[in-house]
């Protein structure tokens, strides 16, 4: 019998508590954001009802419609690749943009929410994000068109198993400390459904889980 949207949250928290403290870190210095994209309001509705309130979409449209309908309450989180011309849309209704991936966006998106730039690791073409090279600058435009910048994201290359994508989180991790001296960036978002644990114990944040609190999407 299937696990119930309550069960697979609870199963999560369970899983972050145990990563985080293997990690010797407080579970409360890890954020779940329940990547609700694709999902049907009576599942997030499940997970409001038993006690999570951060959750994370990455179409416009579909944020707009489902932050209409649901709690005020809920703290929405944009974790997609996101065009200009929606940023009007996303920024009155969003806490934190995951995906600032070029500079354009960060001229477009200004003095809004506070937003962390995604990092390209691995070189793949069809990924969105700086190369770790270009980081240092695209935290000085960033900061110049007045964005607060409040860490760094990424969604690392496909690996056979989670464990495979532990370099990659730690490659952020390292990043991220190369650059304290000028920056605070506090937070890193790494880490998925497949891989949270991993990207917890190398130091994320914030970890973005879809499937494993809602179950496969109803809709792509």
């Amino acid at each position: 019998m299937a696990l119930t949207v309550p069960e697979r949250l609870a199963d999560v928290r369970r899983r972050v508590a145990r990563a985080a403290e293997a990690a010797g870190r407080e579970p409360s210095s890890v954020d779940v954001v329940a990547v609700s994209k694709g999902q049907p309001l009576d599942r997030i509705v499940a997970a409001y009802r038993h006690g999570h309130r951060t959750f994370g979409e990455s179409r416009a449209q579909e944020l707009q419609v489902k932050a209409a309908e649901l709690p005020d309450d809920i703290v929405w989180h944009f974790v997609g690749p996101l065009q200009r011309n929606k940023v009007r849309v996303v920024q009155p209704l969003v806490r934190l943009l995951h995906s600032l991936d070029r500079d354009k966006l960060a001229t477009a998106w200004g003095a809004g929410p506070p937003a962390l730039i995604q990092v390209r690791l691995g070189g793949e073409p069809t990924k969105h994000g700086y190369e770790p090279s270009e980081v240092a600058a695209a935290l000085a435009h960033a900061a110049a068109a007045g964005v607060m910048v409040a860490g760094l994201m990424t969604i690392p290359p496909p690996a056979s198993k989670p464990a495979d994508a532990r370099p990659w989180f730690a490659q952020l991790r390292s990043l991220a400390e190369s650059l304290s001296a000028e920056h605070e960036l506090t937070h890193l978002s790494m880490g998925m459904s497949d891989d949270f644990e991993d990207a917890i114990a190398e130091g994320a944040t914030m970890v973005r889980v879809g499937s494993a609190i809602f179950g496969p999407r109803t809709e792509q």
